[in-house]
Order: structure tokens, then C-alpha cells, then sequence
């Protein structure tokens, strides 16, 4: 049961007013409450009365065994015998009708406190005084701080066209082989999506979490435990179970928080172990049953997704559970800053939260060809909630004086929805010819660096569905395709440095020269008339926008002790004075530096970096060379940054 039955009885210490006004904060029904009650009263008195008749069938029990004692040993004459035998008979009766009644009164107490408890579950967990009170999300959630600088959306692609131009998903074949929502991630795309991932596990194990891997499905009896009635048929899909009949129907996680919420139940746990943290690792599926016509480009909202799941348990303190959700979001800001992503973090309006949580947190993150913020992360207090439904206790055993069972508090909250996040690094760090690769996550992707563009939009060239293979391969085509792996050596074929004025768009390399040379053989594909239905289909969508190099890039310091595969012995790592002397610059040594830090100063930017990246651009620094990789990467990243931002490093 959600919440305490004691909560609703005033005679037992409970505060019906608190949860009414709760109710009231949620815009939920505050007559429940006394239907609650009243019904409660009516359960109680049954359970009274089924106690008094138990009682009183007791008693004739023993009056009836008592009787047939002394008939059995025939104690007394024949008439007391007889009398005996009458009132032994008709205590037996009034038993029978006893009988009757207590089945009577346990049939409607069981029925009773059926009804009670799906009322119950009705009602929503007590609204943390911090919450604005509110019904519309767009106008009263509260923004309680933002991070970064969000670029400027003119002139920018959206990431479902994105994706596609960098070769990364398919989405016509998916839904033509899993409907409506359905994808293919292909190449980059898949490289992406298990980029996140790791990092994901790695930015949290880092952390102390433990990471799970739940089951993908759960039985009807426990998912009820967790999950509200509205999400069986909005959210959740159910899987029908054997046909030997053994196996019962089950539902599709639409988040590992689901299965980890049932990791303990049934459990007592010891507040000594308490707080326990997880990371929860999980393919989901959503239905989508209520987002019908949002989103529907691209994979920022779909049916089937990776996620990555902070999760925590802590002992029944409110003043506890409360700290731990502000570590969490405090979390989720720390990989999203680590990424370069803009975002804000918001208080969601009472009429929004689900019945579980008592606050929760949505981090939205800049999307410019949305031009706006979108969620990327949730965080919820949903404290004895599920637990409740779990069982999951702690302490071993009631303490003298202590009036109810103590439930642990359980918290929940999005790291890294992958889809979502591709979405957003997709229009963030996107260039005139391809996708910036943030500097935490290139460990993860292989060492790739920019991922060029490999076929034109959809938007503007009428791509077929599934376009057929050419019978001659010309070279030029061929060439392109290769193109898109062998984007890690794209910086390290720059021969000179790049100038602060120019974009890191204007480095080139044979690789992504020959991206380009795929464009007339599309294009003269592309002069055969469309049809009627691409035309149809062509006109419900965007016009293609120009691809002009953008004025501003999403800053990505990269987190170097948090990636595997990497040092932490900083002794080998030269040093600024060791490099810098005077005005010699020792490249040899800024090059073994560049390979441990993103930047000069170390995992953020400092004056040392504008300092030095003008000397070099500028020609007063010679020696650097195709061979200083490290160099030649950050000084792309560094040009690609806007001047006015490289000037406030100093």
C-alpha cells in the first residue's frame, strides 16, 4: 500500500488535513480522502463485529463441548439427560448460525479492505512543500538554475536530419519492419548510442554505484507494484505468457527504475548498509499511447530505447531522501556539463508528478533546432512510496514506542537516455560538414573525433526508401564510403595550423574529401522526377535550411580520471613551465601534455590556452608539425570556439 492506512486515522495519530491538502496541490480528487475514511470506518466496524461473533462462537463451542462431555458419561437422570441433549442441539444450531454470519462478516472485511486499498492506491504521495503549485507545466515550473550558453538556433539543422546525413540510423526501413517510431541505428549512430552507455557506467562506477542489468520484463503482480493503473495502457506492453499455461502474462520495462525498485523486496535491510546507490543499465519500451503526433522525426521519442538509471536507496528520513535527490541531479548536471550540453534544471508543478514522487527534477537541455529546452533527465523523491508496495523495511525490528513499520525511501533518476542524447550532441556540436565528436566521449567512440557527412538530406533530395545498389561502382562514389569510419584522421591531416578566424570545418584530409565526391552521382539520381506520393509525403515536411559554419560551439572539457584507458600518473605529464619558457614554446612536450588534458590547463580551458593557440596560429611557434595529433586536435577544437568566448579564458 503507497501510503500509511494509519495516515488517514485521526484516532491513531494520523493528519487526513495533510493529505488532503496534498490532494489539493496535485489537483487530484480531495473527496477520495473522506471516501477513504468513511470506508475505512465501515472496515473497522466489520472487523469488530466479525471479532464479537468469533467471540461469542467460542463461547458456544465450549458450552456445546462441555454438554456433550456429561452426555457422554451419562451424568444425571434421564430427564436432565434429555434436557442436556435439547440444549446441546440447539447450541449447535445458534453455532451454525454463527458460523454463518462470521463468513458473512470475513467475506465483506475482505471485500472491504480490497476496496480501501484500490482507493489508496489512488492517492498520491505528500507534496514537498517546495513544489510549485500548479497545473500548467509550460507556465509555472520553476527554473531553479541553468549552466551554459545556448547557441543560437539560425541557420542550424534538426538532429533527425543530422543522423541521417552522418549515416547514424534508418529510420523508413525500421518502421517498415517495426511500425510507426521504428528504427534502425546503423554505423556511427550504433557507435554513438554505446558511447553514451559506457560513459554512462563509467561516469557512475566512478561514483561508487553498483552497476544492474535487470530483466527486460515482470510479472503483472509486482509491475503493479511500481507502476500507476494509467501507465498499463499508455505506457507498458504486455507480453502473453506460455502456452502450457505455467507461465503468466508479464510487461516490458519502460525503465530499469522498475525492476530495481522489486532488487530488495520482501527484504530487511540494516541502516547500516543504508545508502545503497545503482546505476541501472536497461533497453525500455514505451508505448507512446499518449504522445500521439509529438516528436515524431527521428529518435528523440520512441517505442524502444537505452538507458542509463541512477538509482538510490536510503534509510526513512525525509531530511535524507531530500539530500540524496539534490547528489543526484547534481549528478546528472556534472555528465551534462562534462558534455558541453547547455542546459536548466526545473521544478516540475504539483499537477504534473506522478502519484509516486514528492518533488522531482527535470533537467532540460538546449536543443537549437528546437529552439528550445528539452528534457533529458527526471529525478524524483518518491520516498516510502513503492517501498510500501515492495516491503522493503529497514531495521530489523520495531523500536519501544515506535508506532509503525519503517519503510525505506527510494529515489530515481535519468542519467543518459541515449536516443535523447544523441539528439541533442547531434545539434550542438554540428558543423557546416559534420558532427564534433565532445572530448569525453571520443575514448568511447574509438578514438573518432568528427563524423563527417556521408549522403545528402532527405529533406531536399528525395532519397528513396530503400535506395537499390548501383550497378557500377564509380570511384568516386566508393570512395565516400569508407569515409565515415575514418573520421578519427581528419584533424591529423592537417599540415598547417588552423588560423583563429577559420572554422574547423575548413581542415581537410583525402578521408573527408571524398565525402563530397558521392554528391553528383546522388545528384543525377536525384534528377529522376519523384512520384506523386514523395511529393505528398516531401510536402509535410521541413524545407532544407543552408548549412552556413556556426558562430558558436558547445564547450566539451573533458573528465580525463574518469576515463578508462587513461593514466592517472601525472608525474609523466610535462608541465606548463616545462613547455612554455620565455617565448619558446616546446611542441614535443605541449603534445605530450595534449594527449592526457583537452586543453593546455587541464580539463577546462585557461588563458594558457588562448595564450598559446594565438602564438601558434599566428605563426610564432614553428615545429608543429601533421605528427603532433594531440596538438592538431585541440587546436580545431580551440578554433572552432567563438573569439569572444576564447577571450574570457584570459
Amino acid at each position: 500500500m503507497p501510503l500509511d492506512i494509519q495516515m488517514f486515522r485521526r484516532h491513531e495519530g494520523g493528519n487526513p488535513d495533510l493529505i488532503k491538502e496534498s490532494q489539493r496541490r496535485r489537483f487530484a480528487s480531495v473527496e477520495l480522502v473522506d471516501e477513504i475514511i468513511a470506508k475505512d470506518d465501515q472496515w473497522r466496524a466489520t472487523t469488530g463485529h466479525g471479532d464479537f461473533l468469533r467471540k461469542e462462537r467460542n463461547a458456544v463451542q465450549k458450552d456445546i463441548a462441555t454438554l456433550k462431555k456429561a452426555l457422554a458419561q451419562k451424568k444425571g437422570s434421564e430427564s436432565e439427560l434429555a434436557e442436556m441433549a435439547t440444549k446441546c442441539d440447539a447450541l449447535v444450531a445458534d453455532k451454525n448460525r454463527l458460523d454463518s454470519e462470521v463468513d458473512a462478516a470475513e467475506a465483506l472485511q475482505k471485500q472491504l479492505r480490497a476496496e480501501v486499498d484500490a482507493m489508496v492506491n489512488k492517492v498520491g504521495n505528500l507534496v514537498h512543500d517546495s513544489v510549485p503549485v500548479s497545473q500548467d507545466e509550460d507556465k509555472d515550473n520553476r527554473v531553479e538554475r541553468r549552466w551554459g550558453t545556448p547557441r543560437d538556433p539560425k541557420g542550424l539543422l534538426n538532429h533527425h536530419d543530422l543522423l541521417w546525413r552522418i549515416g547514424g540510423y534508418e529510420p523508413e526501413r525500421g518502421s517498415a519492419v517495426a511500425g510507426h517510431r521504428g528504427y534502425f541505428l546503423r554505423d556511427v549512430g550504433v557507435m554513438l548510442n554505446q558511447a553514451f552507455i559506457n560513459y554512462g557506467i563509467a561516469f557512475l562506477r566512478k561514483r561508487g554505484y553498483c552497476v544492474l542489468q535487470p530483466p527486460y520484463m515482470m510479472k503483472k503482480d509486482v509491475m503493479a507494484g511500481v507502476a500507476q493503473l494509467e501507465q498499463f495502457d499508455e505506457e507498458l506492453y504486455k507480453v502473453s505468457g506460455g502456452n502450457d499455461g505455467t507461465d503468466g502474462d508479464k510487461y516490458l520495462i519502460a525503465t530499469s527504475e522498475q525492476p530495481i525498485c522489486a532488487y530488495h523486496k520482501d527484504e530487511w535491510m540494516d541502516e547500516k548498509q543504508l545508502p545503497l546507490h545503482y546505476a541501472g543499465i536497461s533497453t525500455c519500451f514505451r508505448k507512446e499511447a499518449g504522445s500521439h503526433g509529438k516528436d515524431t522525426w527521428g529518435i528523440f521519442r520512441v517505442h524502444q530505447f537505452e538507458k542509463v538509471e541512477q538509482f538510490a536507496i536510503v534509510e526513512c528520513d525525509l531530511e535524507k531522501s531530500n539530500q540524496m535527490q539534490e547528489e543526484m541531479i547534481a549528478a546528472a548536471e556534472e555528465f551534462y556539463q562534462s558534455l558541453g550540453f547547455p542546459y536548466q534544471v526545473i521544478n516540475i508543478v504539483s499537477g504534473a508528478l506522478n502519484n509516486a514522487a514528492i518533488r522531482k527534477y527535470d533537467l532540460e537541455c538546449w536543443f537549437p533546432g528546437y529552439n528550445n529546452y528539452r528534457e533529458l533527465v527526471s529525478c524524483s523523491n518518491c520516498t516510502d512510496y513503492q517501498s510500501r508496495a515492495m516491503e522493503i523495511r529497514c531495521g530489523q525490528q520495531k523500536k519501544l514506542g515506535e508506532r509503525e513499520k519503517k519503510y525505506v525511501h527510494m529515489l530515481n533518476a535519468t542519467l543518459c537516455a541515449t536516443g535523447r542524447a544523441i539528439c541533442c550532441l547531434l545539434e550542438n556540436y554540428q558543423e557546416a560538414d559534420g558532427v564534433r565528436v565532445p572530448e569525453v566521449l571520443v575514448p568511447f567512440m574509438g578514438g573518432l573525433t568528427f563524423l563527417p557527412f556521408v549522403r545528402e538530406s532527405k529533406l531536399d533530395t528525395g532519397v528513396p526508401k530503400a535506395p537499390a545498389a548501383p550497378k557500377e561502382k564509380k570511384p568516386a562514389a566508393a570512395a565516400a564510403v569508407p569515409a565515415a569510419p575514418a573520421a578519427a584522421p581528419v584533424e591529423a591531416g592537417a599540415t598547417t595550423p588552423v588560423p583563429p578566424a577559420a572554422p574547423a570545418t575548413t581542415e581537410s584530409t583525402p578521408a573527408a574529401a571524398a565525402a563530397p565526391a558521392a554528391a553528383p552521382a546522388a545528384a543525377k539520381k536525384d534528377e529522376k522526377k519523384e512520384s506523386k506520393k514523395d511529393k505528398k509525403k516531401n510536402a509535410n515536411l521541413p524545407p532544407p535550411e543552408p548549412k552556413p559554419t556556426p558562430a558558436y560551439v558547445s564547450p566539451a572539457p573533458v573528465m580525463s580520471t574518469q576515463i578508462t584507458g587513461l593514466t592517472d600518473n601525472t608525474a609523466a605529464v610535462p608541465s606548463i613551465p616545462q613547455i612554455v619558457a620565455g617565448d619558446a614554446v616546446a611542441v614535443d612536450l605541449l603534445d605530450a601534455r595534449l594527449q592526457y588534458f583537452s586543453y593546455v590547463g587541464g580539463d577546462a580551458p585557461s588563458h594558457w590556452d588562448a595564450t598559446l593557440f594565438t602564438k601558434i596560429a599566428t605563426g610564432g611557434v614553428a615545429g608543429v608539425t601533421a605528427g603532433h595529433k594531440a596538438v592538431q586536435r585541440w587546436l580545431r577544437h580551440v578554433a572552432a570556439i567563438a573569439e569572444a568566448n576564447r577571450a574570457a579564458w584570459a
